[in-house]
C-alpha cells in the first residue's frame, strides 16, 4: 500500500516508520507540564467536527514559511522546529478567546501554560498543515501581553456585516498575507457569522477565495504577448510554470510523485487537475493546487495580463517529509520570480518545460494544452 494512503500508520507491516522516525530522531525536548513563552499562532483540529479540540501553538521560533525560506533553512531545520512545536489543546469552546487573541497580534504573544499531563509526542502527518510533533492537554492558558493589531485587520475583524469571503479578500489587497488571514479566520474572526475554521480547512479556504477574487480581476486585464516558461526548485520540489497568451483565463495542474518519493510507490503517480470558466468540485491533487493556483493569479494580477496556464510539479525523493502545501506556494511564487524564458510558440514552450523538468511525463496529459492545438480562431475563417 502506498505511504500516500498510510501516513505513518504502520499499515506496510514494518515495525517503525522510517519517515516518523526521523522525525523522532530530530525531536529532543524534554516531557514538561508547563510552558511561558511566545506562541506565534493557534491550531485547531478537524476530528469529531464541530467538536474539536485546539489552541495555540507554543513555540520559541518563527512560525511563518516565508521567514524559514528567507533564513535559508533546510528541511532537516524546518522538521526540528516543527517536532519541537506544542499544540496546545483544549475544547475549542473553553480556550477560543485566548486563541483569538494570539491570532489578532502580528507579533507573538507571551503565554503561560499548564498541562493536565507532560506533553507527549504525537506526529501525524498530513498534506495541508505543516506537522506538529508535541501535544499537551491544557488545564490553563493565559495570555501575558497585549495584542499588536494592523489597521486592516482591525477593521476587518471589527466588521461583522462583511462577509468572510470579502474579508478575507480585501486584507489580501491591504498586504496582509494569506498565512495571517488564515490564522483569523481559523480563530472566528471573520464574516458575518463568527465561527471556528479547524486549521487544515481554513489553509484551502483562504487560498480559494483569495483566489476567486483575483481571478475576477485578472478576467478583465489584456492578454499577454508571448509564451513564457519559469521554473523554480524548493525542498525536492521541481516547479515549472507555462504561461500562454490568452484573453481567458485558465488554470491547469500536473502532479507527479516519482518511485519511491514520499508519497510515490513503486513507480510513479500522477495526478492531473484543472478549471476554465470556474472550479466544479475539489481538487484531486487537495490544497496543493488552490496554493498554486493562488501564487499564479497574484502575479498575473501583478504584470497586469491574462494567461492560460498550466503548473507542472515533480516531487522527488528529496521531498523525505510533508512539511504542507505552503511549500508549494512558495514553490510556485518562487518560480513566477524567476526570470522568464520566452518561446516562440507552443511546441518551443513544451520543449523547454520538459527540458526543466528533465523528463516528458507531463506531456499528453494537459487538457489545456490539447484544447490549444484543436482550438480555431477568427482568422481560419477568413
Amino acid at each position: 500500500m502506498r505511504c500516500a494512503e498510510c501516513k505513518g500508520k504502520g499499515l506496510c507491516g514494518l515495525p517503525k516508520c522510517p519517515i516518523m522516525q526521523r522525525f523522532y530522531a530530530l525531536t529532543d525536548e524534554k516531557p514538561q507540564s508547563e510552558y511561558m513563552g511566545p506562541s506565534p499562532s493557534i491550531f485547531i483540529g478537524s476530528s469529531g467536527y464541530p467538536r474539536v479540540v485546539g489552541g495555540p501553538l507554543l513555540l520559541r521560533e518563527s512560525d511563518t514559511p516565508t521567514d524559514w525560506i528567507a533564513r535559508g533553512l533546510g528541511m532537516d531545520e524546518i522538521v526540528g522546529i516543527r517536532s519541537k512545536t506544542i499544540r496546545g489543546s483544549q475544547p475549542v469552546k473553553n480556550v477560543l478567546q485566548k486563541a483569538q487573541e494570539v491570532a489578532l497580534s502580528s507579533r507573538p504573544l507571551d503565554v503561560e501554560a499548564r498541562f493536565e499531563k507532560p506533553i507527549r509526542y504525537d506526529l501525524s502527518f498530513d498534506g495541508t498543515v505543516a506537522p506538529i510533533g508535541l501535544c499537551g492537554k491544557l488545564s490553563h492558558v493565559s495570555v501575558l501581553d497585549n495584542a499588536v493589531v494592523e489597521p486592516a485587520v482591525d477593521r476587518y475583524t471589527s466588521d461583522t456585516e462583511v462577509l468572510a469571503t470579502e474579508a478575507a479578500s480585501a486584507l489580501f489587497l491591504d498586504g496582509i498575507d494569506v498565512y495571517r488571514i488564515t490564522s483569523l479566520l481559523t480563530a472566528g474572526l471573520l464574516g458575518s457569522k463568527r465561527r471556528f475554521v479547524p486549521t487544515r480547512w481554513a489553509i484551502t479556504a483562504v487560498d480559494d477565495m483569495v483566489s476567486k477574487d483575483l481571478r475576477k480581476r485578472v478576467e478583465r486585464l489584456l492578454p499577454l504577448q508571448e509564451i513564457f516558461v519559469h521554473s523554480a526548485l524548493l525542498y525536492g520540489n521541481r516547479i515549472v510554470v507555462l504561461l500562454l497568451p490568452s484573453p481567458d483565463f485558465a488554470f491547469e495542474m500536473i502532479e507527479r510523485w516519482q518511485t519511491n518519493s514520499l508519497w510515490g510507490g513503486k513507480e510513479d503517480v500522477v495526478v492531473v487537475d484543472g478549471e476554465k470558466r470556474k472550479k466544479q468540485r475539489y481538487s484531486p491533487i487537495a490544497g496543493a493546487y488552490y496554493s498554486a493556483r493562488l501564487a499564479v493569479l497574484e502575479y498575473l494580477a501583478m504584470t497586469g495580463r491574462s494567461a492560460r496556464v498550466v503548473v507542472i510539479r515533480d516531487i522527488s525523493g528529496d521531498y523525505w517529509a510533508p512539511l504542507g502545501t505552503w511549500v508549494i506556494r512558495e514553490a510556485t511564487r518562487a518560480a513566477l520570480k524567476s526570470p522568464p524564458v520566452p518561446c516562440a510558440d507552443l511546441q518551443a514552450g513544451e520543449a523547454m518545460a520538459t527540458a526543466l523538468l528533465g523528463s516528458s511525463f507531463w506531456q499528453g496529459r494537459s487538457e489545456l494544452i490539447r484544447d490549444l492545438r484543436s482550438q480555431r480562431t477568427f482568422a481560419d475563417f477568413v
